[in-house]
């Protein structure tokens, strides 16, 4: 079996720290927004929805700023 250049080990390293990063921040806004709910009394869950979409507005913009230096 041949192994795989160096740069791609590298490359798959980038890309795996970015999507436990992703996963583990949506995690926490979907548990702060589940206590935060309840902490107001919030009939609605309004904050599990809403946090999340912010973390991934938040990473979006970090990604395409990362992505896009010259």
């Amino acid at each position: 079996m041949e192994k795989a250049p160096k740069g791609n080990d590298q490359l798959l390293l980038k890309y795996l720290g970015l999507a436990t990063q992703i996963m583990l921040s949506l995690a926490l806004a979907v548990f702060a927004g589940m206590k935060l709910d309840k902490w107001l009394s919030f009939s609605t869950p309004l904050l599990v929805w809403i946090l999340p979409l912010l973390v991934l507005v938040v990473i979006i913009w970090q990604v395409i700023k990362d992505t896009s230096k010259k």
